[in-house]
């Protein structure tokens, strides 16, 4: 389970460290892809498994061909390097905005990376969580 953020910084050639709490759990190896919101998702190995079987058992249409193609086609295999850094792909750079400053974000099963500013823009008030907070004791938070 991932948990906490952490900021850290992209490099031109599309390198960054992944923080060693969380490169602990990851392992060597694990998968990135398009996430929603704007960011991008880190899954573990098995995880991925875990969530592509999810996928695989929904029904056959034309929304899950597309929810199957925006995060299986968008997935990119990654390796940690000697130095603690995975290469990200600049097409999933692209799509999540990543400059330079990035948060990464434990999400339970996943880590989220994002463009700083986004995430500040995204993350910035809690002004409604209260109401976010009601409405999931319904779903018996």
């Amino acid at each position: 389970m991932f948990s906490g953020f952490a900021n850290h910084k992209i490099d031109a050639k599309g390198r960054m460290i992944v923080p060693s709490k969380f490169r602990e759990e990851l392992g060597d190896s694990f998968v990135v892809t398009k996430g929603l919101d704007g960011c991008l998702y880190i899954y573990p190995n098995e995880e991925w498994g875990v969530f592509l079987e999810k996928l695989h058992t929904l029904p056959s249409s034309k929304d899950t061909r597309k929810i199957v193609r925006f995060f299986a086609a968008g997935a990119d295999n990654v390796e940690v390097d000697g130095q603690g850094r995975i290469l990200i792909r600049s097409d999933l750079r692209e799509y999540a905005g990543l400059q330079k400053d990035v948060v990464l974000a434990g999400t339970f099963e996943r880590i989220e990376i994002w463009d700083k500013e986004r995430w500040d823009q995204e993350n910035s008030g809690d002004e409604n969580i209260d109401e976010i907070a009601e409405k999931m004791v319904a779903y018996g938070f």
